[in-house]
């Protein structure tokens, strides 16, 4: 197996915040591997130091075979970055921005010009070509930004939550594009929030939390390890949950958490029969339920199965990244 990328014990410290704390990490070439947690986990100051925007302060990280601090140019000139926040430049066209980015790869006006045409039609912009990207929807500025990634096709380009805040047909876009980047070679380390994305797109995945790696190992693999489904339950009257929650705790056999909503329920099952009797039990002891759905495990589900707690939005990772980023460039 080749890697594109190998990390051991790798640190980044914000004071004293450890948002990165000793990450272990070994990327196949070829194909995406999910980079799975919350807001402050730690992915994208993982992401930076292994773009060289950021210098580790402990361990080593090597990318397509070249450590990142001793030969950062090499790694730059090999890979590609996709943040959370678009980087063209908004007061530009669609078709200006990329033919902007391929005169710096040193194209010539006319290949350029070809190169931005070519780029348009793949990423079904070329009837928005010549708008001002501020005028794009949000989808649009997704496509438009990973587009001006790939003007040089990459070996290895890390996607930083690229969907997120994207309606459903646009994140759909964007997932079309990243299957379409592995058929043409290119490795994709993504990070998202969303179990969901990594299970369409990954075929493997690491979960962070607390700057470290939890788990790893396929999409399967990790819904397995939290019930290979999810009961969820609504309860008529939010009094009847203390009783509804100890009733189904006996008929399952497994913790029940208690929803944001104070009349609903989650318990991991493994299949449909567990959940059939967990109902039946409810029905038994005249407790009134308003509706049930059995589904997939929710990143919130993973969470609690592998760390005790449910993913929470902190932001101290992307602040603490984002607070250090121009001090970074610099000394990368």
């Amino acid at each position: 197996m080749t890697t594109a990328i190998e990390t051991a014990g790798l640190v980044k410290l914000f004071k004293d915040t450890r948002a990165v704390d000793g990450i272990d990490l070994q990327v196949a070439a070829g194909g995406v591997h999910g980079f799975l947690g919350p807001n402050g986990a730690g992915k994208t100051t993982t992401i930076r130091m292994l773009a060289t925007l950021l210098r580790p302060d402990a361990g080593e990280a090597r990318v397509l075979g070249r450590d990142v601090v001793r030969d950062a140019d090499e790694v730059r000139s090999r890979v590609a970055l996709t943040g959370q926040f678009a980087s063209v430049d908004e007061d530009l066209t669609g078709r200006e921005n990329l033919v902007l980015v391929s005169r710096l790869y040193g194209f010539s006006r006319a290949a350029a010009r070809a190169r931005a045409d070519e780029l348009l039609d793949a990423f079904g912009l070329s009837d928005a070509a010549d708008r001002q990207v501020k005028k794009f929807s949000g989808g649009m500025r997704r496509r438009i930004d990973i587009a001006a990634s790939i003007v040089v096709t990459p070996e290895l380009i890390f996607l930083d939550e690229p969907t997120t805040g994207l309606d459903p047909r646009s994140r759909n876009q964007v997932w079309d594009i990243v299957r379409a980047m592995v058929a043409s070679g290119t490795t994709v380390l993504l990070t998202t929030q969303y179990l969901d994305e990594a299970d369409q797109l990954a075929d493997r995945i690491s979960v962070i939390d607390a700057g470290k790696v939890i788990a790893e190992g396929t999409p399967g693999q990790l819904k397995a390890s939290v019930g290979a489904s999810a009961l969820h339950v609504r309860l008529l009257n939010p009094d009847d949950r203390p009783r509804a929650r100890a009733v189904l705790e006996r008929a399952l056999g497994t913790g029940v958490t208690e929803d944001a909503d104070p009349a609903a329920l989650t318990a991991s099952v493994d299949s449909s029969a567990p959940a059939m009797r967990g109902i039946a039990a409810l029905e038994a002891t005249d407790v009134p339920v308003a509706q049930f759905s059995l589904g997939q495990p929710s990143l919130d589900e993973v969470f609690l199965a592998l760390t005790g707690h449910p993913a929470e939005s902190t932001g101290t990772d992307d602040e603490a990244a984002a607070g250090h980023d121009a001090a970074a460039r610099g000394a990368a």
